[in-house]
């Protein structure tokens, strides 16, 4: 037996143990029996994807069924991420991206994209980018923008020959898929209303007596964020190279294509219409008081009705189904840790241990603990509930500025989304082309949202102070 056919069953103990030691182990005072368990089971689960002993989506499943059968939660807590709205979104997102890439309008857009950017590789990394942060502060969910992008992404990665399962083409694909996934972090640290994150952080630092408006905002995000967009496209092309750095001819070759395809067709109408209408949707949801799942769930009803899709389209049995079980589970319970107040108390303690620390150190310590702790959340929401407003508290304690630290921990609120597949639901839409790999994307993930904090140090802290009294 070879040493690789050895040492994934050893990766798969070591998770075992793990999950085992912290079960046995001595509960800490302050929590309960039910908290200390079910963090020994997700922890185990998420060191066993980052170490690939298990896919996600197995990991997901034995960590509910553990909790579950040993009382830990109840099992009515533990599947209603199966309910969850956010969830729900990311299933009607995949569905609705179907209908875009099947009836052409997908190819006609990524053409387009091709005839203006497409000389190279690294112009459509740009182009993801820009059009993200231009569409950005008219979408109050950074998911509802997953589901714009997606299927111009795929449709362009399919356009230029990557195969998901070609490994001489796949990571073309796969620069493209993480570009989408790192601009939807940056851009939503740009606006105060390209996430829901962001308005829930704002209500908190008033709490704390900070008033920020959407121009505060704008202002102090500007320079760190714009400066993140301009140099992430180049710096995840050197991690990540996509394989096709030149395509010269592309443009050329796109218009051509684009005669050929002539007018749009019945089909591609209808899509246009009834995508620009979800858009519109998503964009005055909080305006209008509408919920964006029911939107998307609207739209797709729409594409069915009119036979644009078809049942056999949906890919029910396929990666739609998988990121909707492992999604929904994870999403369950890491909401179940907030709850049984194990993310309050780490927080606390984490933070308890920084007393008589000078304050830039302190607030650097603090940016690092916030970020890292999103290895253990699924939603951003959740992580800005659980931990905001505990380590702005001890951030003023120890002397650092008041809205020096809230800026700073309200922007990595939505950097630090990209950290991990399911660091925030608009990554599962992209982690589901299956373009790239589990360690590629926790690799990428944590270079990409180290360079975002360095950014937002370097750059971001003189500017605050600057900008931000």
């Amino acid at each position: 037996m070879t040493t690789a056919a050895y040492d994934k069953p050893i990766r798969k103990l070591l998770c075992l143990a793990l999950a085992a030691g912290i079960w046995f182990a001595p509960i800490p005072a302050g929590l309960t029996h039910e908290a200390w368990h079910l963090f020994a089971v997700f922890a185990a689960a998420i060191v066993s994807v980052i170490l690939n002993a298990f896919p996600l989506i197995t990991a997901a499943l034995l960590a509910v069924g553990t909790v579950v059968l040993t009382g830990t939660i109840d099992s009515t807590k533990a599947f209603a991420g199966f309910a969850h709205s956010s969830v729900l979104l990311v299933v009607a997102a995949f569905l609705v991206a179907n209908a875009v890439v099947k009836c052409g309008l997908g190819r006609r857009i990524s053409l387009l994209v091709v005839t203006t950017f497409g000389g190279s590789t690294l112009g459509l990394g740009y182009s993801i980018f820009l059009t993200d942060a231009l569409i950005a502060p008219a979408f109050p969910s950074n998911t509802a923008r997953g589901g714009v992008l997606y299927p111009i992404i795929l449709s362009l990665a399919q356009a230029n020959g990557s195969k998901p399962d070609d490994p001489d083409t796949r990571r073309l694909g796969g620069y493209l898929m993480f570009c989408g996934i790192a601009s939807l972090s940056v851009s939503s640290a740009l606006w105060l209303t390209a996430t829901s994150a962001n308005p829930l952080g704002v209500s908190l630092a008033a709490q704390r007596g900070l008033q920020i408006e959407f121009g505060t905002w704008l202002l102090a995000s500007s320079v760190p964020a714009l400066t993140t967009i301009l140099l992430l496209p180049m710096i995840l092309y050197r991690l990540f190279p996509p394989g096709v750095a030149s395509t010269p001819d592309a443009p050329a070759l796109a218009r051509a294509e684009l005669r050929r395809m002539g007018r749009l067709t019945r089909d591609e109408w209808i899509v246009a219409v009834v995508f620009a209408s979800m858009v519109a949707g998503w964009g005055m949801a909080d305006r209008l008081h509408l919920s964006s799942t029911a939107v998307a769930f609207a739209g797709l009803g729409l594409l069915l009705a009119t036979n644009v899709l078809t049942l056999a389209d949906m890919d029910l049995q396929g990666s739609t189904l998988v990121t909707f079980l492992w999604l929904a589970v994870l999403f369950a319970l890491s909401t179940q840790l907030n709850e049984l107040g194990f993310m309050g108390y780490v927080g606390e303690r984490l933070t308890a241990l920084l007393g008589g620390i000078a304050w830039p150190l302190t607030y650097v310590i603090l940016l690092v603990l916030y970020v890292l702790m999103h290895y253990m959340f699924v939603s951003q929401a959740a992580h800005v509930l659980a931990l905001f407003a505990v380590f702005v508290d001890v951030g003023v304690r120890a002397g650092v500025p008041l809205s020096l630290i809230a800026f700073t921990l309200l922007f990595a609120s939505s950097y630090f989304s990209s950290l991990t597949p399911q660091g925030g639901s608009q990554n599962v839409i992209f982690v589901g082309s299956d373009y790239l790999t589990q360690g590629e994307l926790y690799r990428l993930g944590l270079l990409t949202v180290g360079f975002c904090m360095l950014v937002y140090l370097v750059l971001g802290t003189p500017w605050l102070l600057l900008v931000a009294r």
